[in-house]
Formats: C-alpha cells, sequence, structure tokens
C-alpha cells in the first residue's frame, strides 16, 4: 500500500467533504494501492487552518496556497476555494506537477475551464472535478438503462435545481453574488450540474436558448468571514449576477430538453432531479430521495404504470457502501466515489469519472447561457 500526500486549499464546507471523504477511502476501497496521507490544508480566515489540522490530523496548516503547490510531500490537491481563484490555484497546481481535484464550475468561464484542463494536459497530471450527482448509483442505473434502449428512443428531459439558499433578503453580499468573484453563479453553481447531468445522461448539447433574473436586486455587505451563512451588516449594494436560469436545450441525438435552475426558491431545499422521456418508457430522479429511481417500461406506452426501484449492489458503487438494496446512501459518500476516481486514475494513469474535459465541456454550456440571456438568441455549442 503506497501513501499518497494529499492536501485542501480552501477549507470552507467543500473542504470539510473533500477531506472526509479522504478519510473514509481505506473504509470503503479497501483494495486501493494507494493510501492518501493528509499532509497540507490552506485558507486564509484566521485560525480556520489550525481548527482543520487539529480536527482531521493535516501535518501542516498555513493561510497561503503557494506553501501546499511547493510542498514536495504533496502529490494531489483539492481545490475548494472560490470560483475566482480556481484558475490561479488549479494552473499552479499542475505546473507544480500535482494531481488535481477541483470543485466545479473550474474557474469564471470556460476560458479558466480551458487553462486549468491545458495545464494539468501540459504537466501529464490526472484531473477530477467535482460534478457530483453522476456519482449518485440511481443516476448510473438510469444510465444504464437509457443506453439500453429500455425507455426507447429519447425525446425529452427536464432537468430542474431548485434551492433556497440565497432566498433570505437579508444574507450577506458575500463573494458568490459578485460578478469578478463567483462569475454567473446560478449558472455556474447549479445549472453547471444540470448540464453535466444531461451530457452524463443523453450526449452532446448541441443549441440552446436561455432566459435569466435577479428576484433578490441587492443586499448588505457581510460583517465578516464565517463558516456558516454570513450575515449582512454594512453598506448594501447591487447583486451582480443571477438568481435564475430557464433554458431549452438540443442534444445531438435529435432529443429535446428544460433546464432550470433557481437559488431562491422559497420553500425548496435542494430540489434537483431530472425526468427523461422515451418513445417506450420514462425514468424519474429526485436527489432528496437519492436512492430511488422511478421507472416506467412494458408495451403499454399510454397509461403506463411507473415503479420506484431502490438500488443496490450492481448499481454503481452502491455495494462499496451497503450490503442490499434500499439501504440508504448519503451526499458524502458521492465525494468518497469521487476520491476513489481519482485516486484510482492516478494510481493506473487512466482518467476515471469526472475530468478537466467535462469541466470545459460543461462550462461551455453555461457560457452559452449568459450569451443567448444577453441576445435573446438560440447559441449553437
Amino acid at each position: 500500500m503506497e501513501e499518497l500526500g494529499v492536501a485542501v486549499v480552501g477549507f470552507g464546507w467543500m473542504g470539510r467533504v473533500h477531506t472526509r471523504a479522504y478519510a473514509r477511502l481505506p473504509h470503503h476501497y479497501p483494495r486501493l494501492p494507494l493510501r492518501p496521507r493528509l499532509i497540507a490544508v490552506a485558507e486564509e480566515v484566521p485560525g480556520r487552518a489550525e481548527e482543520a489540522a487539529e480536527q482531521f490530523g493535516f501535518a501542516t496548516a498555513t493561510p497561503d496556497w503557494r506553501e501546499v503547490a511547493a510542498d514536495p510531500r504533496v502529490r494531489a490537491v483539492s481545490v475548494t476555494a472560490p470560483n475566482f481563484l480556481h484558475r490561479r490555484i488549479g494552473v499552479a497546481t499542475a505546473e507544480a506537477g500535482k494531481h488535481l481535484w477541483i470543485e466545479k464550475p473550474v474557474g469564471l468561464s470556460a476560458e479558466d475551464a480551458h487553462a486549468v484542463a491545458d495545464a494539468a494536459a501540459r504537466a501529464g497530471v490526472q484531473g477530477a472535478v467535482g460534478f457530483d450527482y453522476r456519482n449518485a448509483p440511481a443516476v448510473e442505473r438510469a444510465r444504464a438503462l437509457i443506453a439500453a434502449g429500455e425507455i426507447g428512443t429519447v425525446t425529452h428531459v427536464r432537468i430542474r435545481l431548485f434551492s433556497d439558499y440565497a432566498a433570505p433578503p437579508d444574507s450577506a453580499l458575500a463573494w458568490r453574488y459578485e460578478r469578478a468573484r463567483g462569475g454567473s453563479r446560478v449558472l455556474g453553481d447549479l445549472a453547471s450540474h444540470g448540464a453535466d447531468v444531461a451530457r452524463f445522461l443523453l450526449g452532446d448539447i448541441t443549441a440552446l436558448i436561455a432566459d435569466t433574473a435577479v428576484f433578490v436586486p441587492e443586499r448588505a455587505r457581510p460583517a465578516g468571514a464565517t463558516a456558516g451563512r454570513p450575515l449582512g451588516g454594512g453598506e448594501r449594494g447591487p447583486m451582480e449576477n443571477e438568481d435564475y436560469v430557464g433554458c431549452l436545450l438540443r442534444f445531438a441525438s435529435g432529443a429535446r430538453g428544460v433546464l432550470e435552475a433557481c437559488r431562491v426558491s422559497v420553500g425548496e431545499r435542494n430540489a434537483y432531479g431530472f425526468e427523461v422521456h422515451g418513445t417506450s418508457g420514462a425514468v424519474f430522479w429526485d436527489f432528496r430521495r437519492m436512492n430511488e429511481l422511478a421507472v416506467g417500461q412494458g408495451a403499454a406506452v399510454q397509461e403506463q404504470p411507473v415503479c420506484t426501484v431502490h438500488v443496490g449492489p450492481g448499481d454503481g458503487e452502491f455495494a462499496a457502501f451497503q450490503p442490499g438494496a434500499a439501504s440508504a446512501m448519503g451526499y458524502d459518500d458521492l465525494l468518497v466515489i469521487e476520491a476513489h476516481r481519482f485516486l484510482r486514475s492516478i494510481a493506473e494513469g487512466t482518467p476515471y469519472g469526472a475530468t478537466l474535459a467535462d469541466a470545459v465541456r460543461g462550462a461551455v454550456v453555461p457560457d452559452a447561457m449568459a450569451e443567448s440571456a444577453a441576445s435573446g438568441n438560440w447559441v449553437d455549442l
């Protein structure tokens, strides 16, 4: 068993999830030839890196991510910092010869994602990207059903990503609401996930037309950095990026789609999912019931019954977590799967799971949405 020195840059919520995923790898994948060792954590918020080191056992804590890139003990880095830092940290990490597990959307634009992907290709390092939802065993089962023609030829899909995390009007005007640091936020934050799931299930998107809106026009600037939701308390400023996007999609297969995402959906909490319809059946998935897949199949195409399937061993990576169907997996398990595929990629020199190439393709879609919303026209991808 070879040890692999890993580091985490950015220790908010996602930094913690990445760290827990590394720690759990030997429990779920004992035959993985690499075992992660937590070497360094970098976080600029005072005291947070030291707290992470004490809690999780990192050997080194620093406020400066450049020290991580220069550390010879570190061979792989998780980048979970804010979006505007992705390109700078991702390129420097790759150029330092370190493998890269980076959260989506990998920067503020497709240009940023390209830059990180190109740097990784030049350096010959592996690059994994945090498209979590494709790792759910139910989503992988849906993909297999679609690919096998079990619902006939796909005609249309509806993908939704509704959340209320930005609904409180008194929450702070944090970095994620500023275009220079958060980009086109609901497009990059939520719609990028939807675009990846669409591609994962149905193949390439060839054209789209989109509309966007801002529903909370201004917020108060944060009183200070916190580990949780920051509260506003300072001068009010304008919202610079979108709360909502609605989009029509065309696929290379001829299928049509609707993708809708909103971060201010009162009454909705992580309402993420899809409905895929074919000429002889359909599949439905809701993240809030992550381990279930609703499936319609059979000879009757009118008044066709739909049954609920509980995923189990044989569906994706389910067997690494539970012994039998209907024993629930959770969100953090998806990151353990992602970590396993990242380290397997390093061990074998072959990419597994979502890669930087997927990040580039995924970033093209939000960029096209922004272009379409500005022009009012269809955009070819």
